[in-house]
């Protein structure tokens, strides 16, 4: 068998170990990829520049709203609502889930009303939470947290539901009272799935954050897209997406590094 034909055939087996230089060009190749078709569809005039700008305009639009301090006042007030939102709302639903995954009664009491809130529309609750809470910071973390905290609470009981029985009859057995295996059997054991909760709800908090920034708003990358459309400003509205996809990467990465760092047992 030919060296390009063992390649191939270990790309093609799953869960097969590759080198790190393969997988780092594979990424470079994506980014590439994408990177070449928006400037194909841009500059070769397949799609009006109003509604694609192209590259070039959207890093002039950044470097313009960069040179008078804009752009990092809107970043700041972006990441001050996601980052308070989603700390508030893990520091909740992960001792909460932990409770659901452990003990059945618990499980009982929240799964009906989690299950129902958790599919209703977080847009839906934005009047409300404008009336309830005011306009100001607490009404767009409000959003973050509503838009988390359910789908992570229920992810984290599933979490900790899923840690084997036999290892919390072994700990009983090794002598272990009901407090110990739910702080140093249940908890340890869940964490690298928590870790990994934490690591796609960070995603959707970016997600939400437009939504919390389009409705009385006077900062943050969601509002500076909602006024740039009044604008036609349509390479201010692809920077915001730019910059909002990039933190969201630059967050999944430390999440990713945190639990190889912690969980490295669990790898």
């Amino acid at each position: 068998m030919s060296s390009e034909s063992r390649w191939l055939q270990r790309c093609l087996t799953p869960k097969a170990a590759l080198p790190r230089q393969l997988v780092l060009g594979a990424a470079a190749l994506s980014w590439l990829l994408m990177l070449g078709a928006w400037c194909a569809l841009s500059y070769g005039g397949l799609v009006p520049a109003m509604f694609l700008p192209t590259p070039v305009d959207v890093v002039a639009a950044g470097w313009r709203l960069a040179e008078d301090g804009t752009l990092l006042e809107h970043i700041g007030a972006s990441v001050e609502v996601v980052l308070v939102g989603f700390a508030v709302s893990s520091a909740l639903a992960i001792p909460l889930g932990l409770f659901m995954g452990s003990f059945r009664l618990v499980q009982a009491l929240l799964d009906p009303p989690v299950n129902f809130i958790r599919y209703l529309p977080v847009t839906s609750f934005v009047p409300l939470f404008i009336l309830w809470i005011g306009i100001g910071l607490e009404q767009r973390v409000a959003v973050i947290i509503f838009g988390v905290f359910f789908q992570q609470l229920v992810m984290v009981s599933d979490v900790c539901r899923g840690v084997s029985k036999d290892l919390v009859n072994a700990s009983y057995t090794l002598g272990c009272k009901r407090r110990d295996v739910l702080l140093h059997v249940l908890g340890p054991a869940s964490l690298p799935g928590v870790l990994d909760t934490l690591r796609v709800t960070i995603g959707w908090a970016w997600t939400y954050l437009v939504v919390a920034e389009l409705v009385a708003a006077s900062s943050g990358l969601g509002y500076i897209s909602l006024k740039a459309m009044r604008g036609l400003q349509v390479d201010v509205i692809f920077l915001a997406i730019a910059v909002i996809g990039l933190l969201g990467l630059l967050t999944d990465q430390v999440f990713r590094i945190l639990r190889m760092k912690v969980c490295a047992w669990a790898q």
